[in-house]
């Protein structure tokens, strides 16, 4: 009798191993509603952990670009400010112009070449050989075509300060409503009216620049 009683209670304890997860079954029978519930509770549940996961990132992908372009404005904030005592172009343009040229001292053409700025080459053998975009007949297009090299961030700089001081070949004074703007926006939209830049979009994207990251604190006023 004491065998059939120990085989009884393993029977029993199979049983209720059985059952376990007895709130899916119904007379024993697994109910595929309740199943698949709990699938999709499991799905969104994962979904949402993806969805955070990337925020996440995000996040810290953002804050590392921020202090990627606070440490550019840093290096070259100095020289843009030495370049307005001298011949008054506002600070904040130079840096607005050399952050959107460059990606913010990102691009290939400004950690190779140290031209911030898209100058192109007067030679048509010498410079280096890059493709760029340019907006022509209402369109961008990819162009090939060779760029200035320079030593250094500030000769880059200096470079470009010279062209608007110095004015084109044909005309000395083509920049001048730059040099005598009384405000960034000004020298922003005159930069845009006597063709700087291709982009028709140029000079708001100067003005939305200084305003995001406010550089025109660095304005010798």
């Amino acid at each position: 009798m004491a065998r059939k009683r120990t085989q009884s209670k393993k029977i029993v304890k199979k049983r209720r191993k059985k059952t376990k997860f007895k709130f899916l079954y119904v007379n024993g029978k697994l109910r595929l509603s309740d199943l698949l519930l709990v699938v999709i509770l499991l799905s969104l549940l994962f979904v949402q952990f993806i969805k955070w996961s990337g925020a996440s990132n995000n996040t810290q992908m953002t804050k590392i670009e921020d202090v990627k372009k606070e440490e550019f404005v840093e290096k070259i904030a100095p020289i843009a400010q030495d370049e307005q005592q001298k011949y008054h172009i506002f600070a904040s343009i130079t840096i607005a112009q050399a952050a959107l040229e460059s990606n913010w001292g990102q691009s290939e053409l400004a950690t190779q070449y140290y031209n911030l700025f898209g100058v192109k080459s007067g030679s048509q053998t010498s410079g280096g050989l890059m493709t760029t975009k340019e907006y022509v007949n209402g369109q961008w297009i990819v162009v090939r075509a060779r760029f200035a090299i320079y030593q250094s961030w500030r000769e880059s700089i200096e470079q470009h300060t010279a062209l608007l001081v110095n004015g084109t070949s044909w005309d000395s004074s083509h920049y001048q409503a730059v040099l005598s703007a009384d405000n960034y926006v000004e020298a922003a939209q005159a930069l845009q009216q006597r063709g700087y830049a291709t982009d028709p979009n140029y000079a708001q994207k100067l003005i939305s620049l200084i305003k995001t990251y406010n550089l025109d604190k660095y304005d010798n006023n």
